[in-house]
This record gives structure tokens, sequence and C-alpha cells, in this order.
């Protein structure tokens, strides 16, 4: 009788074996979450301008949504999710309150499941500076626009001043076409008062 429970345990083994392996190989064929930035209960100064979910494969690129939402359940997603790789990323929009986030994410598989996860994080401040800071450094340019006035660069205009040398060169030479012309005239009339006396000589 010994022998024979050494002998059920080398027939039975690998049927055992073929079943454990056939149960966690549906699971592990399943893509999962690696690691979200910012991690889980993380605690930052202010709300970040994205939030990603790294995974172990590269999700597909459609059905993908991250909702990103405060304490009182405002949503700050801006714009669609962004996939490059095994990374999913949300961008947030500006103006965050402090307190706590919450992501939710949802995207498919590489073996086409949809997989979901949710993870928090606490924001000590607000990112409202952000956009004071872009405001006070559009009336900085307005100045730089005045400063370039006081240039006045009407006033070294002197290509004005130049343009006079060309106009006293058109009378100049207005007065030299009409010296030759007067000069024509007057051998003109020469001409033809000798010619008027050769012929009343000839007659």
């Amino acid at each position: 009788m010994r022998p024979i429970r050494p002998l059920l345990s080398l027939l039975l083994g690998p049927f055992f074996l073929a079943a454990a392996l056939g149960f966690a190989g549906p699971a592990a064929a399943h893509d999962a979450a690696e690691s979200s930035n910012p991690e889980q209960g993380a605690s930052l100064p202010a709300p970040p301008e994205q939030v990603s979910v790294t995974f172990n494969n590269n999700p597909l690129g459609i059905g993908a949504s991250i909702s990103i939402k405060d304490a009182a359940g405002t949503e700050w997603a801006d714009g669609p999710v962004q996939i490059v790789d095994n990374v999913a990323s949300q961008k947030l929009r500006a103006g965050g309150p402090a307190g706590e986030y919450t992501v939710s994410w949802r995207v498919v598989s590489s073996d086409s499941h949809p997989i979901e996860g949710s993870f928090g994080f606490t924001a000590a401040g607000a990112a409202g500076g952000t956009p004071q800071a872009t405001g006070t450094t559009a009336p900085a340019a307005v100045p730089g626009m005045g400063t370039a006035e006081p240039g006045v660069t009407a006033e070294p205009s002197v290509p004005a001043d130049s343009g006079e040398p060309f106009q006293w060169s058109i009378v100049v030479f207005a007065a030299a076409a009409l010296g030759l012309l007067a000069a024509l005239a007057v051998i003109a009339r020469r001409r033809l008062s000798a010619g008027g006396e050769e012929q009343a000589g000839g007659e």
C-alpha cells in the first residue's frame, strides 16, 4: 500500500501544476498600474500641473479617462488624456484650491480589457499664483513699448534734410537746361539773321 502514494503523487502532480498555471495565467495577462505621480497620499505645496499613471504594459489609446476632483467635487481635469508608451497623463486647470484631491483613472489595457483605479493627494496651497504672475508681466511690457517712444526715431530724420540737396540738384539741372535752351535760341537767331543777310545781298 505504501508504494501507491508516491505513484499517485507522480501522476496527479502535473495536473495540479497545470491547473494552477491555468488559473494564474489569465490573471497575470491583465495589465496593472505600477505607480502614480503624485504618489498615493502625497502632500504637495500646490496642485501639480498634471498627474500621471504608469502601467506595466502600454495601454490602448482609446477609452482612457482621468478625473481629478477636489474636496468640493469640482473637476480640475483639463483636456484629453495623453498616453505615451506605458504612461497616461492628465493636465490640470490653473487655479486649483488647497486641500485634498481624488484622481480616478480608467484605461483600456493592451489585451483590450478595461482597468481602473484611484489615488489621492493633498495640496497645502492653491495654484492661483501663476496667473497673477503672468498678469504682472503684461504691464511690464507696456513701459517697454513706452521707452521706445522717447527714442523718437522721427527726430533723427536726417534723411529729410538729405532730401534737400537732391531738390537743389534738380534746380541746378533745370537752370542748366534753361541755359542751354537760351544759348541754342541765340545761336539759332544768329544763324537765321546771317542767312537773311546773305539772301538780301544776293538779290
